[in-house]
């Protein structure tokens, strides 16, 4: 049990939720009587599927009910975590599925960001909507949401600007976009999207920590979570924050941004 919780913690699972875990399994070990590592293991899966079912279900297809069209999607997060990549590849596989897409380039303060986002959208043949570098964001949200609702798209992503040491301002800038988006379409956004780097490890934690004080995330996607990463953040994440995960990305081509499910996920992180 000792290896047991040295192995989650180093993969970064938390010390929260890694207490967690143990307990239930010596709980469980007291009345089921088990003979191998193997049949441990069987356990250790259970109680991590549990723990992610809690606050998540599966999700077979990105399914839009026709009373939130256009469906709006509030995208946050630090720079540097992939928040512009995937965009892009949701925005492609949104448009793969026969939606209609907008992009809302209002990362108007980080240089490259709005050049970034109008690549992507080339790239996959999405329109973005972008006012430039150093123009107001709420600007930018009010014209994508309206062209949205007039030339009937089904989803908006709108990009955010990713500074977090200046909390306050970006409450503001959260908060204004909030309020002109909800001019065309009063139940958006339906959606605030919080994206995390899951190779960060225990700054992940932080990130969404602080994200989750200043807006109302209600869904989270973890990059990187490749070769070099650990994974275990994703279940922390979800244990001490209570917000699904809605995709993981496993790679830089488009398809590397897969919905998350419980029980492949554990698999591949006990693999």
């Amino acid at each position: 049990m000792d290896d047991l919780e040295e192995v989650l913690i180093t993969s970064d699972v938390g010390v929260e939720t890694t207490v967690k875990i143990i307990e239930k399994i010596e709980e469980r070990v007291s009345k089921e009587k088990y003979t191998s590592v193997n049949e441990l293991n069987t356990i250790l899966k259970d109680e991590i599927v549990k723990i992610l079912a809690e606050n998540s279900s599966d999700l077979d297809a990105f399914d839009v009910s026709e009373d939130s069209v256009p469906y709006v999607i509030l995208v946050v997060g630090v720079n540097g975590v992939g928040k512009t990549t995937t965009i892009g590849k949701l925005a492609s596989q949104f448009k793969e599925g026969g939606l209609k897409v907008l992009i809302g380039a209002a990362d108007t303060f980080r240089a490259a960001a709005v050049d970034q986002i109008l690549m992507w959208g080339k790239k996959v043949g999405v329109e973005v909507v972008s006012h430039g570098m150093n123009t107001d964001p709420a600007s930018v949200a009010y014209d994508t949401v309206k062209k949205a609702v007039d030339e009937k798209y089904d989803v908006v992503i709108i990009d955010t600007a990713g500074r977090l040491h200046t909390k306050l301002n970006l409450m503001n800038e959260l908060s204004k976009i909030k309020r002109v988006v909800q001019k065309f379409k009063p139940d958006a956004p339906h959606e605030v999207m919080l994206i995390l780097d899951g190779s960060t490890g225990q700054n992940a934690f932080v990130q969404a920590e602080e994200f989750i004080k200043v807006t109302d995330v209600n869904s989270i996607t973890i990059t990187k979570l490749d070769g070099t990463a650990k994974g275990g953040v994703v279940i922390g994440i979800t244990d001490q924050f209570k917000i699904p995960i809605k995709y993981i990305g496993v790679g830089e081509k488009v398809g590397d941004l897969k919905l998350f499910h419980k029980g492949e996920f554990v698999n591949s992180f006990f693999d």
